[in-house]
């Protein structure tokens, strides 16, 4: 495997005699703006659930492993429907995909706020993944087709405020809204219908295209397995919370055996049509030293988070008794951190590379979960977590910006939309599986103490479990911190990963 990097688009290339531009022209800049904007909303609700899990728990009378349905459920649609827009957004307009992701994202949300059951609450929230799926890879791609390659960092460090302040402000928020409607979470829905049906119109009004269609056929096989492999694979990670607390229909084993075995079909199709260039979701972008080693380093950092963004509400309600509101705003200053110093790092990244980042990012991060690990008990002082949680912000601000940038910018620009939608589906997996994973261990630990139900459990019950599955996140960030070393910044000019198109 070769570290490799793509030409320069021709459509921002400049020529010899000039110097590079130092700003985008002006229809790039509208199409970027209402792209975040829009990418902002979903980020937002995809975490005013976290907050809230709790509240539904209670109301709807259901259990700590049904409710991160509202969350796996949400990932899992994900996972299902990215690899999709690897081909879509060859098929389709700039304009059509926006369009498309937020009518889906608006009936999505309409679902889960009038839904009368937690059934149709989950049926709400995979619509609104549908169209949160197009979304995020739809501006992944249109940043790497009309951004330069001397000022991805810059913008990639713009996207990384969006991707940092969103989930920050959602728990505040959701915790301010929850205690302004009475603890009524249907009132996060109806908050959140408006803002997303303002940025559709919007879209419909506003958006330019800004990127070439063209006829790429869609392999219905291929289709298929992607969705009967991720769906497995995440169904079956999703299950082990269940499993643990004794209420899970199948062992877990069944669906992630399943997803595993057709994933690795998916694989070999994928590696069959790439020898005619009509791959679903093209492979070769692993062929990309600098791509694989991002890609694995991002799906160990949002396992990290998503463990987080679920287990830390938990434990601050049950063990500590705090209100949704304090959760809210103790869950806020990290990750707003983190966002407010994304154009810094990218113009860090634009200067001296990635690797000055990820390295103290990795570290932060996982010192970030050993403080969570070891230090959280029955009477752990606010400033402890909130320093923590900080912590956190600052590892993933140093992470995110320079492995988007130095991964996706290492592809070819015919696979970027591939290198996007891999991105963003493994991402999703890694998520589910940091919530499963998370959950599980908390459901184990507190099982050891003598219970399962967070509800009826004691403070000292929520603290065994909460140990335990902040000690298995904390090993795992260990890996995260050897693999920093290992990345590069793709250089301005070389051979691209080719694929014969």
């Amino acid at each position: 495997m070769t570290d490799t990097t793509a030409p320069s688009n021709p459509a921002t290339a400049s020529t010899p005699a000039a110097a590079p531009a130092d700003r985008l022209d002006s229809r790039s800049r509208q199409a970027l703006v209402l792209l975040l904007a829009a990418v902002f909303v979903v980020f937002l609700n995809e975490t005013t659930m976290s907050v809230a899990i709790p509240t539904i728990i209670d109301d709807l009378k259901i259990t700590a492993a049904s409710g991160q349905w509202l969350t796996t459920a949400f990932a899992l649609t994900l996972a299902v429907v990215i690899p999709v827009t690897g081909w879509l957004l060859q098929r389709i307009s700039t304009r059509s995909a926006f369009i498309l992701a937020l009518s889906l994202f608006v009936a999505g949300t309409l679902i889960a706020a009038t839904a009368p059951v937690f059934g149709v609450l989950v049926a709400g929230r995979v619509v609104q993944a549908s169209g949160t799926a197009i979304m995020m890879p739809l501006m992944m791609t249109t940043v790497l087709t009309i951004v330069p390659m001397h000022l991805r960092g810059r913008i990639m460090g713009r996207i990384s405020i969006v991707m940092s302040v969103a989930p920050a402000v959602g728990p505040a928020v959701s915790g301010v809204l929850l205690q302004a409607f009475g603890n009524q979470w249907r009132g996060l829905f109806w908050v959140m219908l408006p803002i997303a049906v303002v940025m559709l119109i919007i879209g419909i009004l506003r958006v330019p295209n800004v990127s070439e269609t063209r006829a790429v056929p869609l392999d219905a096989l291929s289709v298929v397995l992607s969705a009967v492999g991720f769906s497995g694979f995440v169904y079956g990670l999703s299950s082990i919370g269940a499993a643990a607390e004794g209420g899970a229909a199948v062992s877990p084993v069944i669906p992630l055996a399943i997803g595993v075995v057709v994933l690795a079909l998916f694989a070999l199709r994928q590696f069959a049509l790439q020898k005619r260039d009509a791959a679903f979701l093209d492979l070769r972008t692993f062929r990309s030293r600098t791509f694989t080693i991002s890609v694995i380093m991002l799906a160990i950092g949002m396992l990290s988070l998503f463990g987080m963004v679920i287990l830390l509400p938990i434990y601050l309600q049950y063990a500590l008794g705090l209100t949704t509101t304090t959760i809210g705003l103790m869950l806020l200053p990290g990750p707003l951190l983190s966002g407010l110093l994304g154009p810094f790092i990218g113009r860090v990244y634009d200067r001296v590379g990635p690797r000055p980042l990820v390295i103290p990012g990795a570290v932060l991060l996982s010192a970030s979960l050993w403080m969570f690990a070891l230090g959280l008990g029955v009477s752990t002082p606010i400033w402890y977590i909130v320093l923590a949680n900080v912590l956190l912000g600052l590892g993933l601000g140093g992470l995110f910006t320079p492995l988007f940038s130095s991964g996706l910018g290492s592809l070819a620009p015919h696979l970027y939309s591939h290198g996007s939608a891999l991105v963003s589906t493994l991402q999703q997996v890694a998520g589910a599986a940091g919530t499963a994973i998370f959950v599980a261990l908390l459901a184990v630990g507190m099982a050891g103490a003598g219970e399962t139900d967070v509800t009826t459990a004691s403070p000292e019950q929520i603290v065994a479990g909460v140990h335990l599955a902040f000690l298995g996140g904390a090993l795992t960030t260990l890996a995260l911190v050897a693999v920093s070393f290992l990345v590069r910044k793709p250089a301005d000019t070389g051979t691209a990963v080719h694929g014969g198109h």
